[in-house]
């Protein structure tokens, strides 16, 4: 399995051999080129805050990363097992120069990561993740002599500062919250969300918290990619219990599901359509989401006369054009909610907290709101890579065959067939082409799909 290197980071799977998986001296290489790039973006002493996932092999790569940092003559902040956001919220808290998360998100459990952080505690540019590729590929390092290695220390309470932010935020509205004694399951994906959501949930006044998945273990119960197939234990205890709503985060804490009280999946695209609905209700301004993202979106922001801009796909893409148009919140249709009142990265914490509040506030079930919402269904497929696939020449081709239709080449190729549309590009995450479709049924999503799939089947 090929390394990939991409906006999302440095990823593999573990084992293996080096420069082809995520072994040992990939890691040590990646993270002494980082460590040597945040020096030269720094004047002094520099800090950098880790923090890690539940997964099996993060206390190794956690390990292996701290180290090369310390013989950088770099201090480590270890937040030890923690969410995505807190290490991105704690890097500027800390003044630290930098963040490395150890995760690889919703990857299966034998891949992982190194997602690269600047001193604002967001992803890095394009451009400066090349130049720590190319110090990487040229394993150019000078560390320090013995007497100015560098220090760590652990950082012990990171949750409950996170927590205790997204309290303090004026539309999170903890009193109403309490009010109307919300009963939720949550699922944890027996990582680092179940130390993180069962404090916030409480916190909030919630009366009753049925957990499933919330030891941190990393022995992950199903797939983590929180999608309808993988999340059949938690529809089923909402079926068979009395609950209001069902949450479900991947294992760094960055993506949210909900479930409603019937125990049915309202699709990971209406965490932010619901949630850009609430806060366009209380906060006027425009929204963000990548162009793989629902143009359910758009409705909602007409709804409340502002204005749905696109970026490409990937965090740093959307969190740039967010910053660009000074978006109110923004996001992924994959359930990354991005509320710049707390910070710029995708939060579930942020995401509950407002979901809530927007259930108590509205006084309608979840199954309600979603009915309300703008009619949408995203078919998201996906093509194995092989070495045999030449992406760029394939999507050259495809756009010769759909010549006559509205075409977007900012990132891969989106064909838009009036408010229907299709979205093909290479993962920045995975070995594999996505291919996503949305229509107003699953029915007219999936046609869409097949349709082009014999297309792309006939080119390849």
């Amino acid at each position: 399995m090929t390394l990939i290197k991409s906006i999302s980071g440095i990823r593999g799977t573990i084992g293996g051999s080096p420069t082809e998986n995520l072994t040992p001296l990939d890691i040590v290489k990646f993270a002494a080129a980082y460590g040597q790039w945040i020096q030269g973006q720094s004047d002094g002493p520099v800090k950098v805050v880790i923090g890690r996932d539940a997964r099996l092999s993060g206390k190794m790569v956690s390990g292996l990363i701290t180290n090369t940092l310390v013989g950088l003559g770099i201090d480590v902040l270890d937040l030890e097992l923690s969410t995505t956001p807190t290490v991105e919220m704690s890097v500027p808290r800390e003044k630290a120069a930098g963040g490395i998360i150890v995760t690889a998100s919703h990857n299966p459990i034998q891949w992982n990561a190194l997602k690269l952080l600047n001193a604002k505690g967001e992803f890095l540019s394009g451009s400066d993740g090349e130049k720590i590729i190319e110090q990487a590929e040229a394993e150019d390092f000078t560390f320090a002599e013995v007497l100015h290695l560098g220090q760590v220390r652990q950082i012990p309470d990171a949750i409950e500062q996170h927590i205790d932010d997204v309290l303090a935020l004026p539309l999170v509205d903890k009193e109403a919250i309490a009010k109307k004694k919300f009963k939720v399951v949550l699922d944890a994906v027996n990582s680092t969300g179940g130390l993180a959501l069962p404090p916030l949930l409480e916190a909030l006044g919630v009366e009753v918290i049925e957990k499933l998945y919330c030891e941190p273990t990393g022995h992950f119960p199903h797939n983590p990619e929180p999608l309808p197939e993988h999340l059949t234990d938690i529809c089923d205890t909402i079926k068979k219990g009395n609950f209001d709503v069902g949450f479900v985060v991947d294992p760094d804490v960055d993506r949210l599901a909900i479930i409603d009280e019937n125990g049915t999946f309202i699709g990971e695209e209406y965490t932010l359509v619901l949630v850009g609905d609430y806060v366009l209700s209380q906060t006027p301004g425009d929204v963000v989401s990548n162009m793989s993202s629902s143009a359910a979106l758009g409705v909602i922001a007409e709804k409340h006369n502002q204005t749905r801009y696109d970026s490409a796909v990937g965090e740093v893409n959307v969190v740039q054009k967010m910053k660009e148009v000074n978006a109110v919140i923004g996001g992924e249709g994959n359930g990354g909610i991005i509320y710049p009142e707390l910070h710029y990265g995708r939060d579930s914490l942020v995401g509950i907290a407002l979901f809530l509040s927007y259930m108590a506030k509205s006084g309608k079930k979840v199954s309600e709101l979603k009915a309300a919402a703008p009619p949408s269904f995203i078919a998201k497929n996906k093509i194995e890579l092989t070495q045999e696939i030449d992406v760029d020449s394939l999507l050259e081709k495809l756009q010769k065959v759909y010549a006559d239709e509205k075409l977007n080449t900012e990132d891969g190729l989106k064909i838009i067939f009036g408010q229907e549309w299709v979205h093909i590009r290479k993962s920045n995450t995975e070995p594999i082409i996505r291919i996503y479709t949305e229509s107003e049924t699953e029915q007219q999503a999936v046609e869409i799909f097949e349709r082009v799939k014999r297309e792309v089947d006939q080119l390849i």
